[in-house]
């Protein structure tokens, strides 16, 4: 088995944010210690298998919470070929010593929610942590030695404008990290935000769409060069264990709610931590890999659909009727050519009917 991508959902939270989906609760100092096993455990069983990992993506949750049983977890993957290793970090939430103890520890990636370097739109958001704090938390891990630090950025948040985007983006800038994740807010069905919407203060559809391109144009101007409709990166710092995602490779996910492609199907963890701790197995959710699957998750990629990539993964070109309607997309919104499609900025923002246009045949 060729070396494959392995998640770790830690499904633990302080507290949770009212636009939060993500599958978290609070977590007793016993039960932490209790999921710390049963992680080590199932990566073993998938060691013991052959399975080998080149990417290791720790999120959550906030992982950051578990302390320095993450270096328990790293340890057991001390001798994996690992060319990226990323756990996600709350500002808020870092023990003193801990970014030492995970760069010690193999790790070389961290990623943080700074949302806005706004304070009051983070307060909105229910992030504890002030713009400050964060900027200090990204100076701590680079001290620690990482060169390699993420950010993520919320668009269309409540109270926020052109002017308040920019200056998280200089934020971003000033900061000096190596890859920006810019997220459009969606308001979750059974979220605090879905309960309240109508009192908050949430800019309209055609601003939000205006925030992403000024994210777009703004980044790229920073030096953060767009790679995937909301991930930016400085050169050489494309986050590799995501694109193991949009390029359709296969991965392992452990925890509750964490999603697997591995051996040609797709299986998950429920969302039920106890079930996950007592040993209760994923549950079979079909095979992946299809050429439908891939060309929908190729086309959230700035460097799209090729077709090289479609002839080498499945011995023919882009099929015809993808192509054919591919013509009847203004340009704005599609570039195609002999080398394959792909989706512009503005594209990306009608990307769901647009991809599901090109498929319709498929």
């Amino acid at each position: 088995m060729e070396s494959v991508g392995l998640y770790v959902h830690f499904p633990f939270c302080a507290t949770k944010c009212p636009y939060c989906d993500f599958y978290s609760a609070p977590g007793s100092a016993s039960v932490m210690d209790a999921y710390t096993e049963a992680v080590i455990n199932a990566i073993r069983l998938w060691q013991n298998k052959g399975t080998q990992f080149d990417t290791v993506y720790f999120g959550g949750g906030t992982p950051s919470l578990m302390g320095m049983r993450l270096v328990r977890i790293a340890a057991v993957l001390q001798n994996e070929p690992i060319r990226e290793f990323t756990v996600e970090c709350n500002p808020s939430r870092v023990q003193d010593g801990l970014f030492d103890a995970l760069r010690a520890a193999g790790v070389d990636r961290i990623s943080m929610g700074l949302q806005s370097a706004v304070d009051s739109e983070r307060r909105a958001l229910g992030r504890t942590a002030d713009a400050e704090t964060v900027l200090r938390r990204v100076q701590q891990a680079r001290a620690a030695g990482f060169e390699n630090i993420s950010l993520d950025l919320m668009l269309g948040i409540p109270g926020q404008t052109p002017d308040s985007l920019a200056k998280s983006i200089d934020f971003c800038r000033d900061a000096d990290v190596t890859h920006v994740s810019a997220y459009m807010l969606k308001i979750e069905p059974g979220t605090p935000f879905a309960r309240m919407r109508q009192r908050l203060d949430l800019p309209d559809e055609d601003a939000v769409c205006d925030l992403y391109l000024q994210a777009v144009e703004s980044l790229a101007a920073a030096g953060f060069a767009q790679y995937e409709i909301s991930n930016f990166a400085k050169p050489g710092f494309a986050g590799r264990h995501n694109l193991k995602y949009w390029n359709d490779e296969e991965y392992v996910g452990i925890g509750p709610a964490a999603h697997s492609f591995a051996d040609g199907k797709r299986f998950f963890y429920p969302r039920d931590t106890q079930a996950f701790l007592h040993g209760d197995p994923p549950v079979q959710d079909g095979k992946g890999g299809d050429f439908a699957e891939y060309a929908m998750l190729r086309l959230r990629l700035t460097d799209g659909l090729t077709q090289s990539g479609v002839q080498s993964r499945f011995g023919h070109p882009i099929p015809e009727s993808v192509l054919q309607r591919a013509k009847t997309i203004p340009a704005r919104y599609l570039q195609s050519d002999e080398n394959g499609l792909r989706l512009t900025a503005e594209g990306f923002l009608l990307s769901n009917s647009i991809i599901a246009q090109l498929l319709a045949d498929v």
